[in-house]
């Protein structure tokens, strides 16, 4: 988290689901996440929600908001968040005095740039079952707690939202993750995913 000690900026309180912007709007703030989560997502031409990005505390959330174009992604509350924000005009004015801010916001869209080379990297055709490993096996590593049943992703992440995340259909998603509950690769606990073999998942999608 940067480290803003000394300067007082606004924030806002973002109940779940509370949609900070839209694609295409015009944003003239730049937003830090204090405490929570928020989901980036696109809507495609078919009208469905694709899931690109869950960012959570200390994360910025539209540095791309510097370019003074509208908004190519639209940004939603994942839960309740607390967010905070800048007049662009005023973070490149700390910027300029603070090298250090400045690596961090370089580091926050290298991230991001990384991601986005990921997600290109799954558009080739790939079976869904091998798509949804992989991004359990994500998940798992991201927002994973260990447990006496495996790793437990703490995330309240529903079959709809894993099936947004990988522009695919709820049934379809249900499919695959009723044939890796059977195989013995997940289970459920208090209807959050438990990853009982991390390695299990990483060996079924990479087809080793």
């Amino acid at each position: 988290m940067p480290n803003f000690s000394g300067i007082i900026n606004p924030y806002l309180t973002a109940p779940k689901g509370k949609v900070l912007f839209y694609e295409k709007d015009k944003v003239d703030k730049i937003y830090l996440i204090l405490k929570g989560k928020v989901t980036m997502y696109r809507i495609s031409e078919e009208g469905q929600k694709r899931i690109i990005y869950i960012l959570n505390d200390g994360d910025f959330i539209n540095e791309v908001a510097f370019e003074n174009l509208p908004a190519s992604i639209s940004c939603q509350a994942f839960e309740d968040s607390c967010i905070l924000y800048f007049l662009k005009s005023d973070l490149m004015e700390l910027m300029a005095g603070d090298f250090a801010l400045t690596c961090i916001i370089m580091n926050s869209m290298a991230k991001k740039i990384r991601r986005l080379y990921r997600q290109l990297k799954n558009t080739v055709p790939l079976r869904m079952d091998k798509k949804l490993a992989a991004k359990l096996w994500k998940l798992s590593r991201d927002y994973g707690v260990k447990t006496g049943e495996g790793t437990l992703i703490d995330l309240n992440i529903s079959i709809t939202y894993l099936a947004d995340m990988l522009g695919s259909t709820r049934e379809t998603v249900s499919r695959c993750m009723n044939g890796f509950k059977k195989k013995g690769m997940i289970k459920f606990q208090n209807k959050r995913i438990v990853v009982v073999d991390p390695e299990a998942l990483s060996v079924y999608f990479r087809g080793i």
